[in-house]
């Protein structure tokens, strides 16, 4: 399977306080940002502080966020492998397209594709 871009996603207890343990103590670039949610730039990864569905409520703490091109074909192969499918894939509300698996010790693994015309795909810089 090909991988495009990957990232750690943490949804913290104290979101404020993870937010600014990466963003002034690490002083990690800021990626992007969104409404309840940062994304930092951490050497070849990067790294997801969400503000949304933190462990304490129902939510998971971290998951591995693997961007893949062809997400149907990615299940198929996956099926094929014998990998249980913790979520078929489907479009989010967000409008990603996600599937969810989990590795050997129960980490949640999100595979993602991007449609063309979502947001993350659009530069967000203001022309100078």
């Amino acid at each position: 399977m090909e991988i495009l871009s990957s990232r750690t996603i943490l949804r913290p207890d104290d979101y404020e306080l993870t937010l600014s343990f990466y963003r002034n103590t690490l002083g990690l670039a800021i990626a992007r940002e969104y409404p309840g949610g940062t994304v930092f730039f951490a050497g070849q990864g990067l790294i997801e502080v969400a503000a949304h569905g933190a462990a304490g409520n129902g939510g998971f703490r971290s998951a591995i966020w693997l961007q893949v091109r062809d997400l149907t074909a990615v299940q198929t192969e996956l099926v094929l492998a014998g990998v249980k499918i913790a979520r078929e894939a489907r479009q989010e509300p967000w409008g990603l397209h996600e599937m969810w698996i989990a590795d050997p010790d129960g980490t949640p693994i999100v595979m993602v594709q991007i449609p063309d015309d979502h947001p993350i795909r659009r530069d967000s810089r203001t022309p100078q």
